[in-house]
């Protein structure tokens, strides 16, 4: 053991002291933040120029009826479709209607001059629908029609309770917005650490045999204890970070947050813990803006997620770097590498794959099954935590995925004690297995 702790020690100050590990720590809340926020950002400020488009309508129905917006500027035109597809060429393009359009809603075309797009052609497709509704109902001759559909326009907002979890009154309403959002982050940044960390143990082996390090290494520290302590290393490193970011986000969401948002907002807030969606409703504020941020500065849900992301971290860097440490002793160069860890990383974008699915029904049997098999689990169960599953399947997937760990070690160890004394020649899948059948 103590020559696992002074290896684990020099992969941690190695990694740790580096200015990239700071950056990094530093910035990844902040890009996490500014990935949240970039895509209103990108449709608040990309709007582009506006499209004059010339229109032709034969019904004489649609036209008049166009509105003008920032996007699309409707002209109408009296010249035949011929002429201004061959005169209007400083116009985004002709749009012609055709005299039965009520009857064929086909008989619209755009003949655009330069490439079109699809919130283009949406907006142009959804004015006219609406137009050929309103149209079509005027024929029924109803009274005051417009304002029967004004009053008749209704939106629910449903909010909902977990029955299995409380029964005395209602406690906080669970959001189904909030918990796939959360995830869909939580798993993808599994996924971010099982490369990212795994990756950084395999280049490590590789560099330190192409240096004939580990020839002196092993000279007086067992192979074993070698790759254990990259390993522990580097999974210090990674358990690091997360706490660091766990304990900025607490800070933020329970300290601070509270202190910088509006009374009224607030006072929602807390109505929603509560289980009062009247008492939040008259705060104003969107139902599902309110629910998010009850999680965020809910000390206790945002506990038990980094928690859980702790875990899972762990457990899953742990079953993946041994593979990766494997991989790396076998070969000379991260290209012959490539070829190799292709059955490794396989397993983690499946389990990308599987969360976009999951998300949709957290609790059908493949989504259980998925969060049980360890290859998958660390990714799939921390897109499923938000949901609030049963307990028991949290410690199931855990006890599943170390109990795997400790096999995949002992696994990975019979080929590491070979492959680090292999040069010259990348070996074949068929002749790692073989390594492990070797004799120590």
């Amino acid at each position: 053991m103590s020559n696992i702790s002074i290896i684990i020690q020099r992969e941690f100050n190695e990694r740790v002291r580096k200015k990239s590990f700071i950056i990094t720590t530093i910035l990844m809340p902040v890009l996490m933040i500014a990935l949240m926020v970039a895509p209103a950002l990108i449709m608040e400020y990309s709007g582009s120029e506006t499209r004059h488009i010339a229109v032709i309508d034969q019904s004489g129905l649609v036209a008049p009826q166009l509105e003008n917006n920032a996007e699309i500027a409707f002209e109408s035109t009296e010249l035949d479709l011929d002429t201004a597809r061959r005169q209007l060429t400083d116009r985004f393009g002709v749009l012609w209607i055709g005299a039965d359009i009520l009857e064929n809603p086909s008989a619209v075309k755009l003949y655009a001059n330069s490439s079109s797009s699809l919130s283009v052609e949406s907006a142009i497709t959804g004015q006219i629908e609406k137009i050929l509704e309103t149209e079509k109902l005027k024929a029924y001759e109803i009274e005051n029609l417009q304002q029967i559909l004004d009053a008749v326009k209704t939106t629910v907002t449903l909010q909902t309770f977990r029955n299995d979890k409380s029964q005395e009154g209602e406690s906080q309403a669970q959001s189904s917005v909030v918990a796939t959002a959360t995830g869909y982050i939580l798993g993808f940044v599994l996924y971010m650490f099982l490369l990212i960390y795994g990756s950084m143990v395999m280049q490590s082996v590789i560099e330190e045999k192409n240096n004939r390090v580990l020839e002196v290494m092993v000279s007086s520290v067992r192979p074993f204890d070698l790759m254990m302590g990259k390993i522990l290393g580097v999974a210090a490193v990674a358990v690091v970070q997360v706490v660091i970011w766990g304990v900025l986000i607490v800070g933020v969401g329970s300290f601070v947050l509270p202190q910088l948002m509006p009374a009224e907002a607030m006072a929602g807030v807390e109505a929603v813990r509560q289980g009062m969606p009247d008492a939040a409703a008259a705060s104003g504020m969107d139902s599902e803006m309110l629910q998010a941020l009850a999680a965020v500065t809910d000390l206790g849900y945002v506990v038990k997620i980094f928690v859980c992301l702790l875990l899972f971290v762990f457990g899953g860097y742990l079953l993946y770097s041994a593979m990766f440490a494997a991989v790396g002793s076998a070969v000379d160069n991260v290209q012959d590498a490539s070829q190799l860890q292709m059955p490794i990383t396989l397993p983690i974008i499946l389990a990308l794959l599987m969360m976009l699915a999951v998300i949709k029904d957290p609790n059908s049997p493949m989504a259980f099954w998925f969060s049980i098999i360890p290859f998958t689990s660390p990714v799939v169960m921390m897109a499923r935590i938000p949901y609030d599953i049963p307990l028991w399947e949290i410690l199931l997937s855990l006890a599943v995925l170390y109990a795997s760990f400790i096999g995949m070690v002992w696994f990975a160890a019979k080929i590491y004690r070979v492959g680090i004394f292999m040069y010259g020649k990348k070996p074949t899948l068929r002749e790692m297995l073989r390594w492990v059948r070797y004799k120590s």
